[in-house]
């Protein structure tokens, strides 16, 4: 797999082929490049409305060099561990970072959680997340204090009484849960509407059909989040079982 930094030609390319339209993987091939290189590069670098050439260019040198004086980033044994190529794991927490990115979360917000999930034990204090990631703690809080709003992280006390922020197995399963929840809110806000607007009235009859719609949704996610869970759950080794072998409530 071709390997090394983007070019500024490359970046050109790059830049020529969202112009045209093109989607990543074809940008990808004709660069003999992997699609999530030029994914995490268009990404980080404006998106593709917004990308530019020598504006990415410019700002990965200036990335580069704020990185050269700082030889080490905090704790490397996770990236090692297991005869990892570390830079293969660095390369690939980019791209874990912009798709978590993509998926709507602030970037400082994404980066501390594929900093968790990357890490072995999944679970780091704040001042070894600061270390990792080369930011400041008030950083590091802000992010910590939003994943926590949205059921991503949780924190427990270690046996120095330092809070860890914690991934575990069961937290994917808590944020579905929390996100039917909050379709249950507009549920009773939109049937709240039907009856101030009037039962028979076009607005009404809108707002009962995105009601049903969201309760069905909270409804299927709910049980499929159930039915799921020991997903969740399967020992590293072992053989997960598909969709398709779960029982049928």
């Amino acid at each position: 797999m071709p390997g090394g930094r983007l070019t500024q030609q490359e970046r050109q390319q790059i830049a020529l082929g969202l112009a045209d339209s093109l989607p990543y993987a074809e940008i990808a091939r004709r660069l003999d490049r992997p699609t999530s290189t030029i994914t995490r590069e268009v990404m980080r670098n404006g998106g593709p409305t917004a990308y530019r050439a020598d504006l990415a260019h410019r700002a990965t040198e200036r990335r580069a060099h704020r990185r050269r004086p700082t030889a080490s980033r905090g704790p490397e044994s996770d990236r090692q561990a297991h005869g990892r190529d570390t830079e293969a794991v660095s390369e690939y927490e980019e791209t874990l970072t912009t798709v978590l990115m993509g998926s709507g979360l602030p970037k400082m917000a994404a980066r501390v959680l594929t900093c968790l999930f990357t890490t072995d034990t999944g679970s780091l204090t704040a001042s070894e997340l600061a270390q990792r990631l080369q930011v400041s703690p008030a950083s590091i809080s802000k992010a910590i204090a939003f994943l926590e709003s949205q059921s991503l992280v949780r924190r427990e006390r270690d046996e120095r009484r330092r809070d860890r922020y914690v991934v575990d197995d069961e937290l994917f399963y808590q944020a579905t849960i929390a996100s039917a929840r909050a379709n249950d809110q507009l549920v009773e806000i939109a049937r709240q509407g039907v009856t101030v607007l009037g039962p028979h009235t076009p607005a009404a009859a809108r707002l009962e059909n995105i009601a049903r719609f969201l309760d069905f949704i909270s409804e299927s996610i709910t049980r499929a989040a159930e039915q799921a869970r020991e997903v969740l759950h399967t020992e590293p080794g072992a053989a997960p079982d598909g969709p398709a072998r779960l029982s049928k409530p």
